[in-house]
């Protein structure tokens, strides 16, 4: 919806007359209160939004909402309206270290509607809707990161298919074997990672990117640290891995690698393409003595915090994040309620269990994007830096590529 421009607002009273009809109205024809609610969908997404958004049109006699697709334009919309007073009044949201100074805390919202309503999300989604120890955003859908592997290139290698007791050292074992006995490489990672996605490695291993308080140094390029990104790259150059410049999926898809690590994302496209493929927990770290964590990719719906009609804005908040809505969204985002994955049966489902068994163990970590002020631009140092160490026409030296990367 584009914004309404005022053209001229004459004061024709008084000095003290209150001038009406500027700018953006907030009701409709019919006395409802007007709700604007922007999503980054596009295509057949937001037409399953749409009538969603329909359906609480239709049963709510005192409030519109108003739908805005976005897209790829999302974040700039956003801020423009955050810059300008015009932020829709309920949003998508993720980013909430660069986004939460306007939005509304809803820790009070959420308390009103008793221990039941929070409970009945999944415990970990909380942190990553969550700033300076305030809510910001509705759970909304979430994926983490899981094992796909191949099992026609696991029975051609004649080797057992992967388990959740698996360790890297498994894994690198049938990685070999994969490549030794078949046309398939054993397994595939990205050349140049998201930063974001990969810190869940370090996490494996007991590291991170960063201390609590943002530090870098002894941190990133700590010996836990180093272990992960020396064990990716030794798999490179034994040439029983190989580094893709996209996420994985293709080469999967395509049989020519047996093992690679992703989200819940990639399920419908190998289902589609009929690919006999299984879904496991990621391999922990021997020496780590602990379960293997996880990156969470979380959406929540937030509230903007200028919102003129907040009470109304809850009210569809309630709604977008309820059971029905959750059920409606199965197969374009993995439900965050309890209650709808028992409904529903999703952790006797082989292929979603494991991202919930995921979410179980990755509980407590704080991604280095919620504790870093500069984290756009860390994140394209690091995005440069690991390209430097995967890259098989460079290759660095791991251990001085990140020692380099945190001065």
């Amino acid at each position: 919806m584009k914004r309404k421009l005022a053209v001229v607002c004459i004061m024709a009273l008084s000095a003290t007359a209150i001038l009406s009809g500027c700018g953006r109205s907030d009701k409709s024809g019919d006395g409802k209160t007007k709700i604007r609610f922007a999503t980054w969908d596009v295509a057949e997404d937001v037409d399953k939004q749409q009538e969603l958004v329909d359906k609480f049109n239709e049963e709510h006699d005192d409030i519109e909402v108003t739908l805005e697709a976005y897209g790829s334009d999302f974040d700039t919309k956003i801020s423009a309206g955050m810059g300008s007073g015009d932020t829709p009044d309920v949003m998508y949201m993720w980013n909430y270290p660069s986004y939460y100074d306007g939005l509304e805390p809803l820790d009070e919202y959420i308390s009103k509607e008793g221990d039941e309503y929070k409970s009945n999300f999944y415990d970990t989604l909380w942190d990553y809707n969550t700033m300076d120890g305030s809510i910001y955003g509705i759970p909304v859908g979430f994926t983490t990161h899981c094992l796909f592997y191949n099992k026609d290139i696991f029975d051609e290698a004649g080797i057992d298919y992967p388990t959740a007791d698996w360790t890297w050292d498994d894994l690198q074992k049938a990685a070999k074997t994969i490549s030794e006995k078949t046309d398939a490489k054993g397994f595939s990672f990205q050349m140049k990672p998201d930063p974001y996605d990969f810190e869940m490695y370090l996490w494996s291993n007991g590291s991170a990117y960063c201390s609590e308080d943002g530090k870098m140094d002894g941190n990133l390029n700590s010996d836990k640290s180093k272990e992960v990104f020396e064990m990716f790259q030794k798999m490179e150059k034994d040439e029983y891995a190989t580094a893709t410049e996209k996420d994985g999926t293709d080469e999967f898809r395509a049989g020519n690698t047996g093992m690679y690590v992703y989200g819940s994302w990639a399920i419908d496209t190998l289902n589609e393409d009929g690919v006999n493929y299984g879904v496991t927990t990621i391999p922990a770290f021997a020496d780590a003595g602990q379960d293997s964590v996880s990156i969470l990719s979380s959406s929540g719906l937030s509230m903007s915090k200028d919102s003129k009609h907040k009470d109304a804005a809850w009210e569809f908040i309630k709604y977008w994040t309820n059971e029905e809505c959750n059920k409606a969204r199965i197969g374009t985002e993995l439900p965050v309620l309890n209650s709808v994955v028992e409904s529903e049966g999703i952790m006797d489902q082989e292929e979603y269990a494991p991202f919930y068994t995921m979410l179980e163990q990755s509980k407590g970590h704080t991604p280095a994007s919620f504790l870093m002020d500069s984290w756009s631009e860390v994140s394209e140092n690091l995005s440069l830096t690991f390209e430097q160490i995967f890259n098989p026409s460079s290759l660095q030296d791991a251990g001085k590529a990140l020692d380099g990367a945190v001065k």
